[in-house]
């Protein structure tokens, strides 16, 4: 697959192509964070503000949390990852939950997604992310913010995502979005984002929990300190799950890095390469 890719073998002998991590990016960059009396970056220090001194400010690089990626946890395999796997990109209620509340057909629809080694999975055909599944990507993403917006830019498939922040309203008959529409306001220290309009066919995580046009998210965004964001979302699609559910998603701060472009419709050659275990588990 084009773009700069790694393979990450399934333990039912599929291949699904990920990102790099920050190792392959630019080189001898220093980006400003504050700093210990030792000279290394102190992720711990307080979270910034914007020009104002008041808001909180998400901008930067940001990565999502990991853990070393063991076939027991993550019924992958793990060639190439050396920085672990991203915690919810599996599954993405294996934080506060294993199962969600699922409509039977959404409950059968996983079975069957998870019986095809995630072939059908839309980043198999280099599809965008969901925006709830973005923030459990292997790739990076760096937070643009002003005082109107928060923009969030992907590495994979050079996607991009825009909060509003201008006081606008969701549209009452949005066309579905892989992204949706988003518009959030200030609680304190937390961003409190809205989200409608997605895709029908969206997918939340490599097991294909879906999400439905009529699904609507919160995140509650919050930067706990310089080098960490916390993003606790609520999932309310009553097409797909029997009551809404809520889980938390962990990122930490890659400084001294920057994007690059990972197209991996570019060259791609892996999808021929995708098959199905030799029977459901």
């Amino acid at each position: 697959m084009g773009g700069h890719v790694r393979l990450l073998s399934v333990t039912t002998a599929v291949v699904i192509c990920v990102s790099v991590t920050a190792s392959a990016q630019w080189r001898s960059i220093v980006t400003k964070v504050p700093l210990t009396p030792s000279g290394t970056p102190n992720l711990s220090a307080p979270a910034p503000k914007l020009a104002d001194g008041k808001t909180p400010d998400f901008s930067g690089i940001w990565d999502a949390e990991k853990r070393p990626c063991d076939e027991a946890a993550s019924r992958l395999g793990c060639i190439d990852l050396v920085a672990g796997l991203p915690v919810a990109a599996v599954n993405i209620a294996s934080g506060p939950m294993e199962v969600l509340p699922m409509q039977p057909w959404a409950e059968a629809l996983v079975k069957q997604r998870r019986a095809s080694a995630s072939k059908d999975d839309p980043t198999a055909r280099c599809l965008p992310l969901s925006s709830p599944r973005a923030w459990s990507n292997f790739a990076l993403q760096k937070i643009i913010q002003t005082s109107e917006s928060l923009t969030i830019l992907d590495e994979y498939m050079l996607q991009y995502r825009q909060i509003f922040l201008d006081g606008r309203v969701l549209p009452t008959n949005p066309e579905p979005m892989f992204k949706g529409y988003s518009v959030g306001r200030w609680e304190g220290d937390t961003l409190v984002v809205e989200t409608i309009g997605f895709k029908d066919d969206s997918w939340l995580d490599l097991w294909g929990h879906p999400l439905t046009t009529q699904a609507r998210t919160v995140e509650r965004i919050r930067r706990s300190n310089y080098g960490s964001l916390e993003v606790a979302l609520t999932v309310d699609d009553p097409k797909a799950y029997t009551k809404p559910w809520n889980t938390t998603i962990k990122l930490a701060l890659a400084p001294n890095t920057e994007l690059l472009e990972y197209v991996c419709n570019e060259n791609e050659k892996s999808l021929q390469h995708m098959i199905g275990p030799p029977a459901a588990q």
